[in-house]
């Protein structure tokens, strides 16, 4: 099976991308959170899992390791296949998706299109306890930095990693005092550098 790519990217589609690896190009469905801050030409790095039916195979892409055990745990969910897996990534994200699971917010995972409220439940009865590690102080600063989704995407628009961003807007938020977008990427590329 191939675990992971690095090539360029070829051409970005709607939900999927072509990398290209030393001219075999790759059709990769990956997260909207991939999508959005790749262009063309760009050399990229994914973690993938190849899923195989009768009639295709299909390969997934992630941004990382964790991502891509998140998709393969739900993928272990009763009623979550391949398409509507990368649908909670692409709505969610990661980050948001483990707060969403350890807080049994089912509300939250029935934004997803494609999951309603019995298999929002299936996938928290499943897979709540491995997010438990997940502190309520820590999920308080989560919550800051995705109030301002636009300090976010500025981040990620400058090249860093949708973990590295959100991290990095977490502990410039760490105060707790409503800041400026200015001043959130400001303090974030500031604990970046450091």
């Amino acid at each position: 099976m191939i675990g992971m790519l690095r090539g360029r990217v070829w051409e970005i589609q709607a939900e999927k991308l072509i990398l290209d690896v030393q001219g075999v190009g790759y059709l990769l469905s990956v997260p909207l959170g991939i999508l959005s801050r790749v262009h063309t030409g760009q050399e990229l790095i994914v973690y993938t899992h190849t899923h195989m039916r009768e009639e295709e195979i299909a390969l997934y892409g992630f941004a990382s390791l964790n991502e891509k055990k998140l998709f393969l745990d739900m993928l272990n969910v009763s009623g979550i296949g391949p398409k509507v897996g990368m649908a909670i990534l692409s709505t969610l994200g990661q980050p948001e998706l483990e707060q969403a699971l350890a807080q049994e917010d089912i509300g939250r995972l029935t934004k997803v299109p494609g999951v309603g409220k019995k298999t929002a439940q299936r996938l928290v009865l499943e897979l709540k306890d491995k997010f438990k590690g997940l502190g309520i102080e820590e999920m308080g600063a989560n919550e800051t930095y995705r109030g301002d989704s636009e300090a976010l995407e500025t981040l990620l628009a400058l090249g860093f990693s949708p973990e590295e961003a959100r991290k990095a807007l977490s502990r410039a938020m760490a105060g707790g005092e409503p800041l400026p977008v200015e001043e959130q990427v400001r303090l974030a590329l500031k604990h970046l550098a450091g």
